[in-house]
This record gives structure tokens, sequence and C-alpha cells, in this order.
């Protein structure tokens, strides 16, 4: 079916005159009267009845017109769903309670009549950046651990977020009353993180940590969830886990869990912002413009990060 015959049907239905029809579409009459012939034609009915005041719906016609409007509106959506500031920008943030969660929901707090659609991939660098460069997602979040020229022509990067390490512990521990720490004073407790998977970019990071600080980290143990790993922690007296300065954790009060600053140096987690260059979508620029402004940087302070994040892409 012609949308362009729909959309002249509608007009005439809601205008009750073929002129006025054409006037509202920047047409001539005769248009919209060829327009309105086809479709009767295609559909084997007439839709108007000429009267003297202009032009009154059929039965038929009555009752194709509210599913013309339909049409018309799935058209829209669909219109809606490809162009660039109609339809949402889609962000991969990797995790909800992680620092690129944070930011975005701060982002949107800033423009409330953007359209967002917040998405959690759980997939590696290349991964992400293949969604990226295929229009599957406009942006994601990833530490970056490849030079520059290694990464696909069409995708662009920018760091972002460096996000300082905190001690996470549960009131028993043996650092639990400490105001700060410093990654040699972890050496010989007992750094749980199940279920990190090697080859990531994140295994990658908390492995020249480690390395760095003779530190354990301990990836063994069944994976059931932020919560259970939260509640073992609580009750033990030798667990501790990492976790970003920027990311959310909620837990009972009863847990009692204290967040202690790692300092002396100070690890950072760096990631970068990836997008496609050609991507025209008006908020991606606004949110750009929007890290770049409030990005963290810890002041005056030794930092620690790994040897990759010095030759990590930075092509905005």
């Amino acid at each position: 079916m012609d949308l362009n015959a729909v959309r002249t049907f509608v007009a005439a239905a809601d205008a009750g005159q073929f002129q006025e029809a054409a006037a509202a579409l920047s047409i001539t009459q005769q248009a919209v009267s060829k327009r309105i012939a086809v479709l009767e034609k295609d559909l084997g009915v007439r839709l108007f009845t000429r009267t003297p005041r202009g032009a009154e719906l059929t039965i038929d016609g009555q009752a194709l017109l509210p599913h013309a409007r339909e049409l018309l509106r799935a058209e829209d959506r669909a219109d809606a769903s490809v162009r660039p500031g109609r339809r949402p920008l889609r962000v991969d943030v990797l995790n909800r309670r992680i620092a690129p969660a944070v930011l975005l929901q701060d982002f949107y707090r800033t423009r409330p009549e953007i359209e967002l659609d917040v998405v959690t991939l759980n997939a590696d660098v290349d991964t992400a950046i293949a969604a990226v460069e295929a229009g599957t997602i406009d942006a994601t979040f990833h530490a970056i651990t490849v030079p520059e020229h290694h990464l696909p022509a069409s995708i662009k990067t920018a760091r972002v977020i460096d996000d300082p390490h905190e001690l996470l512990v549960g009131p028993s521990h043996a650092l639990a009353d400490a105001d700060s720490v410093t990654p040699a004073q972890l050496a010989g407790h007992r750094i749980w993180m199940p279920g990190m998977a090697p080859g990531t970019e994140w295994a990658d990071y908390y492995d020249e940590f480690a390395a760095a600080f003779g530190l354990t980290i301990d990836v063994v143990g069944p994976v059931f969830g932020n919560e259970a790993l939260l509640d073992e922690i609580a009750d033990s007296d030798d667990l501790a886990t990492l976790v970003g300065e920027g990311s959310r954790y909620l837990w009972p009060d009863s847990y009692d869990l204290r967040r202690i600053p790692v300092r002396n140096p100070t690890p950072v987690y760096p990631m970068s912002l990836i997008w496609r260059g050609d991507n025209r979508h008006p908020v991606l620029d606004a949110f750009r413009a929007h890290l770049e402004g409030t990005r963290a940087r810890t002041p005056d302070v030794e930092v620690w990060e790994p040897t990759w994040s010095q030759r990590t892409a930075r092509r905005s």
C-alpha cells in the first residue's frame, strides 16, 4: 500500500475537502484526487463521496481510517528507530553497578529530556568494538590494551575514566579499621574476585597489578552474583575484594562492610569511551562533552596504572 496515498487519504478525511488536504500536504488538488483514485483502485472500494460541502467518507472509508492512521504511526516509529537524534542513544555500560553506568546516569540527570537505551553486553573489548562497528550499539566503555593502529579505522576512542581502587572488607577483617591501605599492605591477604575470565582486559590489569605488588588474587569459585559475594565477605575475617571508587554497591546495614581507599600509589583502572567516528547522533556528542568536562582525575597523588595503558588509543 502506497503510504503517500494513505497519508493523502487521512489528510482528506481530516479536512473534509480535497482542496484543504492539498494545501496541508503542499501538493495540487489534482494530485490529491489522483492518489485517492489509485488507493480506491488498489482496495477495490470507494473511500469518499463528493458532496456540495466537500468530500465525505463512505462506510469503507470510515472502516479504513483508523488503520490508515496506525500505518502512518508505524511509519513514524520506523523512521525514529534509525534516524540519529530521534532514536534513543544505545550505550553499553558493561555492568550497571560500575563507574560507566554511574556517569551515564549523571549525564541523564543533566539532560532528562533525552532518550537512552542502557545495555550490558557482558562482552570483551573485541566483541564490544565489533558491536560498535556494526551499529548494534552507539558506544561502549572498555580498557584499551592494544596500540592505536590495531583498532579498526572507523573506531574512535577517548580515555574518560581513571577509577581509583578501594578495598572492600567485612568488620572482622584485619584491615577493617584502616583509613587507607597501600598496595604493599595487601600482600598476604586473600583478595577474592571469582569468575574473572582469563584473557580479558580486566584480567590482564589485575594480573599485572598482582605481579607488581606481590598480591594474591583468587579467581576460583562459583559466581553467585554480587549479593552472595558481599555476604561472604561480611562474614569473613580474611576475604576481601577490590572495587572501583566510582562503583555503587548496596548491602544491609548489618553487614557493616568497609570501603577502604588504596593509596601510595593509587591504582587506577583506565577506561575509554569507544564509538564510530561517523556516528552523528547528537546525544553522543553531548555525552562525550559531558565526560570530558567531568572526568575525574586523581590530583597530586602517586598513581599506578598498567604498562599497556601508556599506549592506549586516544583518537577522539
